[in-house]
């Protein structure tokens, strides 16, 4: 969910030291009380539900803490039938309920769809705990759309206006409005905007092997909406070269620029996490995360010797007018 930013109160930016149940892919955060709440793509470890929910007090030490779903609601078989799993989720509180996004896809098609699920709470311990299938939101058809429906993110620009943004290769990153009331397409305005893209040097090359950006997130600061996406791959181990870029604009629908002017539907975006260190590969598929006037990036990134990925949380400060994070050893 995109959030207003304040001003993070840290000279330097730290990267967390996180402790506990870390194996996340895809993270998105939210807080309810004195809980942080983790949601990520996928099963819990060993098959278990989908989309695991990690949880913490500190937002340094986590341990895993259910799941949304024991099994893919029964629409899904009928829309996207080959998918398997929910990717990408997206959590977000608005008209009195946790609202939560989640993709659904499999690799290398665009043959995808974004559901909804809303809980009144994220407490497992409470009497009002449950979570609501919400149905299909919007979907993408292989030959019909130059578009992919994954990796959903909801931008709140006041009560009465919601934006849905995704994206994943293809023509790029998309939004389109969303009624509060319902957390389904808005009737009214059913413009498909485009906010980013890369250049597709083969563009008839199915799934595309070219023009790899995803994960957009946007929040809103000082008067600039800010869109964060990853560039490049995920999903290859130590060999993942995902990394973080950004570009900003006064209106929420764009026009994008990186900090060299360069607009992000030519490919434009100003760098904030880098593909790889040392210890560190392929960090990506960024969320903007505000808690007690601090600034917060999360994103996953793959451990140099095994491959496997695991959560990462950084401070974020800004400089003028453009984000920076800690570096990872």
């Amino acid at each position: 969910m995109a959030i207003p930013c304040a001003v993070a109160m840290a000279a330097e930016p730290e990267l967390l030291k996180l402790a506990g149940d870390l194996g996340t892919h895809d993270p998105v955060i939210i807080r309810e009380g004195n809980t942080y709440y983790v949601f990520c793509t996928g099963r819990v470890p060993g098959g278990g539900g989908i989309i695991p929910i990690r949880s913490s007090t500190d937002m340094r030490n986590w341990k895993l803490s259910g799941a949304v779903f024991e099994k893919l609601p029964d629409w899904v078989a009928q829309e996207v039938p080959k998918a398997r799993d929910a990717w990408a989720p997206d959590i977000s509180f608005f008209n009195g309920k946790f609202h939560l996004y989640y993709s659904l896809s499999s690799f290398g098609v665009n043959e995808s769809a974004i559901g909804l699920a809303t809980n009144l709470t994220l407490d497992p311990k409470s009497p009002k705990y449950k979570w609501v299938d919400e149905g299909l939101v919007v979907h993408s058809r292989t030959g019909q759309d130059d578009f992919n429906t994954i990796d959903p993110n909801l931008a709140l620009e006041n009560k009465n206006t919601a934006w849905l943004n995704w994206g994943s290769f293809w023509g790029g990153i998309k939004m389109k409005r969303i009624d509060p009331k319902t957390g389904k397409l808005s009737p009214k305005d059913t413009r498909l905007y485009s906010l980013a893209s890369r250049p597709r040097l083969k563009p008839h090359v199915t799934p595309p092997v070219e023009g790899a950006i995803e994960a957009p997130f946007l929040v809103r600061r000082d008067g600039w909406w800010y869109l964060f996406v990853s560039f490049d791959f995920c999903c290859r181990g130590v060999r993942s070269d995902y990394n973080v870029v950004v570009g900003r604009s006064r209106k929420v629908t764009g026009p994008y620029l990186d900090r060299n002017g360069k607009p992000m539907t030519e490919g434009g975006g100003t760098p904030v996490v880098s593909a790889a260190t040392p210890n560190w590969h392929g960090a990506g598929h960024e969320a903007v995360f505000l808690d007690n006037g601090v600034d917060y990036l999360l994103f996953h990134a793959y451990d140099a010797k095994t491959g496997r990925p695991q959560l990462q949380i950084s401070s974020m400060v800004w400089e003028s007018g453009w984000p920076r994070v800690a570096t990872m050893p």
